[in-house]
C-alpha cells in the first residue's frame, strides 16, 4: 500500500485561455478502487494523461507505481489474441491467462483467433485482463462501457471489484456503484474525494447542496436585515449629531449649549451602525463561501409533434444479413408516447434497426412501415465527425441559435465553448452537441442511439427528466441500466 501524492498541480493546454486544474492538493491510496466523477470537459482525462506524464505541468506528482492507461491502441490487430496479450504482459503464464479471462466470461478459444475478428466487448475484456496480468501497476481506466452492452457491464464490474489499484472514469451509475470504493469528484470549484460508491456520494452531495442553500437563504435574509438597522442606526446618529455643538459628553460642566446627552447617544448610535456594518460583512463573506460547487442541472425543454395517428411505425418478420445473419424475423410497432429500449448484445443488430428506419440502406427481408410524413430526429452513436465551428453546424442543421446554445449552458458549457473548434471538444462534449440539436428539433419520434455514450451522470440525470416530463415518443439502444429502468416504457430484446 502506498500513496500517489498531488500537490499544487496547475495546468492549462498550450494556447488555450482557460485553466483547468489550479493549485490542487490531494492523496490517492494505490489499494482504493477509486470512481472518477465529474461534469464533461472538467479534465478527467487531462488529468490522467498528467498522470502518464504526457504533458508538462506546474506542480508535484509524485507516486511509486507504474500508470497504465485503458483504452490503449493495439498497433496490429491481425495478431491473435494470445499474442497480444503475450504482449501486454509478456510474464504471464498461459494458465494465468485463461484464469484471467475466464473471469470476464470469455471463451478460451478466442485466444487463437484473430484479436480483428473480435467484437468491441470482446476486445474491451481482452486488453483489462492484460493489464491487469501486469504487476506493480495503478491502471487508470477510461470509460470502458461505451462499447459493452448491459450484460457485459455487469461482468466487468463484478471482475473490477475482485480488484484493487485503480482509477475508473465511468458515468454509468449502476456500474460505479457495483465496482468502487471511493469516489474522486471534480467539483466547479474544487477536487474531493469521498469514500463510498457513487450512491453514498451523491446522497452525501445533495445532502451538502440542500444544507448550502438553506444557509445562503438565511444569510441573505440576515444580511437584508443587517442592512436596513445599519441605515436607521446611521441615519439616527446624523440627526443626533446634528443637533449637538460638539462637545466631549464625558465632561460634566453645564456650559451653555453643551449637550452631553445627545452627544453620547450619537456616538453610541454610531458605534452600534459600525457593528452592524461589521457583522453585515462577516455575513456576506459567510455567504460567499457556499453554492460554489452547486452543479445548476437546468431543467430541460422539448416539443414533440403530435402525428394524426396513433401508430407511426412498425417493422414486420425483419430479418438482416450481412456477411452472416444478424437476426430473424423481428416484429413490432411504436405508437404514440411509446419510449422504446432496443437491448441485446454487441453486434446483435441494434443500430441497423435505427439506421434502416432512418432511411439508411441496410439489407434485409420483411416489411418496414413508416407513417406518412413522419418526422424523425436522429442523433447517430458517433460523434467524432463532428469538426470546424460550432456556428457552421447550427447553420448546416438550419436549428434556432439562440435555442441551441441555451440547451448547450444547461448541460454545463461555458460561453468559452462555444468560440473553439469542435474537434477540440471531449467526446461528451461532442455527444452534447448533437443531443442539443435533437432537443431543438420539432419530431414526431426521436431515434437515439446510445445518446449517453460519454456523457456525464448530472447531464444524463438532466435527459431523464426531460423525457419523463414531456413524454416524447422515443426509440433509442442505451446500455445505462439506471436510464433505460426510469425511461422505458416498452422493450425489444434482440438475441444473436
Amino acid at each position: 500500500m502506498s500513496q500517489i501524492n498531488i500537490t499544487n498541480l496547475t495546468f492549462a493546454y498550450e494556447g488555450s485561455y482557460d485553466t483547468i486544474f489550479t493549485d490542487v492538493s490531494f492523496q490517492i491510496d494505490t489499494a482504493w478502487k477509486l470512481g472518477f466523477c465529474g461534469r464533461n470537459g472538467r479534465g478527467k482525462t487531462t488529468f490522467l494523461n498528467l498522470l502518464m506524464g504526457k504533458y508538462e505541468y506546474n506542480g508535484t506528482i509524485s507516486a511509486n507505481v507504474n500508470f497504465e492507461y485503458f483504452p490503449f491502441a493495439v498497433e496490429d490487430k491481425t495478431l491473435s489474441t494470445l499474442d497480444i496479450l503475450f504482449s501486454v504482459a509478456p510474464e504471464a503464464q498461459i494458465w494465468q491467462i485463461e484464469k484471467e479471462i475466464s473471469k470476464l466470461a470469455v471463451d478460451e478459444n478466442v485466444l487463437y483467433r484473430s484479436f480483428l475478428t473480435l467484437s468491441n466487448g470482446e476486445q474491451t475484456k481482452i486488453l483489462l485482463a492484460g493489464l491487469f496480468l501486469r504487476e506493480n501497476n495503478f491502471l487508470l481506466i477510461d470509460e470502458p462501457t461505451n462499447h459493452l452492452d448491459m450484460e457485459s457491464r455487469q461482468t466487468v464490474a463484478k471482475y473490477l471489484n475482485g480488484k484493487a489499484g485503480f482509477i475508473l472514469v465511468s458515468h454509468d451509475r449502476v456500474f460505479l456503484d457495483a465496482c468502487v470504493d471511493h469516489i474522486l469528484s471534480i467539483n466547479k470549484a474544487n477536487i474531493e474525494i469521498q469514500q463510498g460508491n457513487f450512491s453514498s456520494w451523491y446522497y452525501h452531495k445533495q445532502l451538502q447542496d440542500n444544507f448550502e442553500l438553506e444557509q445562503d437563504t438565511k444569510l441573505r435574509g440576515e444580511i437584508k436585515r443587517l442592512k436596513e438597522s445599519a441605515r436607521e442606526k446611521a441615519q439616527w446618529a446624523d440627526r443626533a449629531e446634528s443637533r449637538k455643538i460638539g462637545i466631549d459628553p464625558f465632561k460634566v460642566d453645564n456650559k451653555f449649549g453643551h449637550m452631553p446627552y445627545q452627544a453620547a447617544k450619537s456616538k453610541k448610535m454610531m458605534s452600534r451602525a459600525k457593528s452592524i456594518e461589521s457583522r453585515q460583512q462577516t455575513a456576506i463573506e459567510e455567504k460567499e463561501k457556499l453554492l460554489k460547487n452547486i452543479e445548476e442541472a437546468e431543467e430541460l425543454k422539448i416539443h414533440p409533434l403530435q402525428y394524426h395517428s396513433s401508430r407511426l411505425l412498425s417493422m414486420e418478420n425483419i430479418s438482416i444479413r450481412y456477411d452472416r445473419e444478424i437476426f430473424r424475423e423481428v416484429s413490432f410497432t411504436l405508437e404514440q408516447g411509446d419510449r422504446l429500449v432496443i437491448m441485446g448484445g454487441n453486434g446483435s443488430g441494434k443500430s441497423s434497426i435505427l439506421k434502416l428506419i432512418c432511411g439508411e440502406d441496410i439489407p434485409h427481408t420483411g416489411h418496414v412501415r413508416i407513417g406518412s410524413r413522419l418526422v424523425v430526429s436522429y442523433v447517430p452513436q458517433d460523434a467524432s465527425f463532428l469538426r470546424g465551428e460550432l456556428n457552421d453546424f447550427i447553420t448546416e442543421r438550419q436549428i434556432d441559435e439562440v435555442l441551441f446554445k441555451a440547451i448547450l449552458r444547461k448541460l454545463d458549457f461555458s460561453r468559452v465553448q462555444f468560440e473553439k473548434s469542435m474537434e477540440d471538444y471531449s467526446a461528451g462534449q461532442k455527444k452534447k452537441v448533437l443531443i442539443a440539436a435533437s432537443l431543438c428539433e420539432h419530431a414526431h419520434v426521436y431515434i437515439w442511439d446510445e445518446p449517453l455514450n460519454y456523457i456525464d451522470v448530472l447531464s444524463r440525470m438532466q435527459i431523464e427528466d426531460l423525457i419523463l416530463t414531456y413524454n416524447p415518443t422515443l426509440l433509442f439502444v442505451e446500455h445505462d441500466r439506471a436510464f433505460c429502468d426510469n425511461v422505458a416504457t416498452k422493450m425489444l430484446k434482440l438475441t444473436k
